[in-house]
């Protein structure tokens, strides 16, 4: 069972991520949207901001129909989010494990190309292409002429 608080620290744990200032949760990447709480939308009542419930893009018609018709349980949809890569997803019915796969699908959908890759790259190879660059750097930095002493 997961909840606003989960969707929040998974979120935030991705490369690049904003949160918007909302009365729920509203995350971006490169300012486009990936997850947000749901705006349930009542004819004649003002809008009500759900944090049990997160909207997460998912690329495509193709994909949203698949868990819609997959996972019933988990996943809807409304007739405002008709024609839009959306889905709703009933958070006390997801575990923290498949919140984050969904969370990280949502993310590198949304994500620029270039950063996607980053986060798609081993751990290893990660942090040593980050210490080639720190070292690269340092050796730059000790090479570089330094302005004369003065006597």
């Amino acid at each position: 069972m997961a909840d606003a608080d989960d969707v929040r620290r998974l979120a935030l744990g991705l490369p690049h991520v904003e949160e918007i200032d909302s009365d729920g949760f509203d995350f971006r990447v490169a300012g486009k949207g990936f997850v947000w709480s749901y705006p349930e939308r009542t004819e004649g009542r003002p809008r009500v901001i759900r944090t049990d419930v997160a909207v997460l893009y998912v690329g495509d018609e193709a994909e949203k129909q698949a868990l819609l018709l997959g996972e019933p349980r988990l996943f809807f949809t409304t007739p405002g989010y008709d024609g839009w890569p959306l889905v709703m997803l009933r958070l006390a019915e997801v575990d923290t494990g498949r919140l984050a796969e969904l969370v990280t699908d949502a993310w590198r959908m949304r994500a620029p190309q270039a950063l996607a890759a980053e986060l798609d790259e081993p751990a290893a190879w990660r942090d040593q292409r980050r210490l080639g660059l720190a070292a690269q750097q340092q050796t730059a930095a000790e090479s570089s002429p330094s302005a004369p002493e003065r006597e």
